[in-house]
């Protein structure tokens, strides 16, 4: 399955930047990955632009009012999605100010990291390791243990 991170911004710490890297190379090895960085502004123009990033794959974003997944939750939800046939799944990560209300309307699901807040950088790390994390769970591998 093809997977999309769509997020505002780049990492711009270090130590984020360095994990970012380093789940994403990890991604790859499961899933066709598409990365996209879209400028900042305002939640509404930032929701137009990830809606027209993610195209016609379901988006799944990343917003405290969504669903907290465990790993095996996450892991179950995307082969769900292959076994449906979707091609690709988008997962997106808003700006500082999050997503607009016309986003949370027009995404497939809303997925919370947790009840703690996260700064971006942050955001976008666990959000790459989670992914890993549920890629080789799919797969059978013990890294998840």
């Amino acid at each position: 399955m093809k997977l999309h991170l769509i997020t505002v911004g780049e990492p711009k710490l270090a130590y984020a930047r360095a994990g970012w890297q380093e789940y994403t190379a990890r991604l790859g090895r499961y899933h066709k990955l598409r990365i996209t960085h879209l400028p900042g502004s305002n939640p509404q123009k930032e929701g137009e632009a990830m809606l027209r990033a993610a195209a016609r794959a379901p988006l799944v974003a990343l917003d405290p009012r969504g669903v907290q997944w465990e790993s095996p939750e996450l892991s179950a939800y995307i082969d769900l999605q292959g076994v449906r046939s979707v091609g690709e799944l988008a997962f997106g990560i808003g700006g500082p100010d999050g997503h607009s209300d016309q986003l949370r309307a027009q995404a497939s699901t809303l997925w919370s990291l947790g009840k703690l807040t996260l700064p971006h950088d942050l955001a976008m790390v666990v959000l790459a390791e989670a992914l890993y994390r549920a890629a080789t769970i799919s797969a059978g591998e013990p890294y998840h243990r």
